[in-house]
């Protein structure tokens, strides 16, 4: 199964820190009244658990999916190898 590098996951890590900073920056410097400032964090940070939750959901999927792959592979392996065409019945 590939693996991603160390440097991908740093990547990854950097842009999501540096956007979430740059909208949580950009909600602070909005010239508004605070509850607006209030309800734009919230909807922030409702945004972000929701992508980690997204990102987990399909995450779940992908390896559910490929562990039946592989136990149907094994069941496919194991009955091709028992399977003698010349074996009188």
């Amino acid at each position: 199964m590939p693996k991603n590098t160390a440097a991908f996951y740093a990547q990854a890590v950097a842009s999501f820190a540096i956007a979430l900073v740059a909208v949580a920056v950009g909600i602070i410097v909005l010239p508004v009244d605070p509850w607006m400032r209030g309800f734009l964090s919230l909807g922030l940070l409702y945004t972000v658990t929701s992508a980690f939750t997204l990102a987990k959901c399909i995450r779940d999927r992908q390896e559910d999916s490929s562990v039946s792959k592989r136990v149907d592979q094994a069941r496919l392996d194991k009955l091709i190898t028992e399977h003698d065409p010349f074996k009188a019945a």
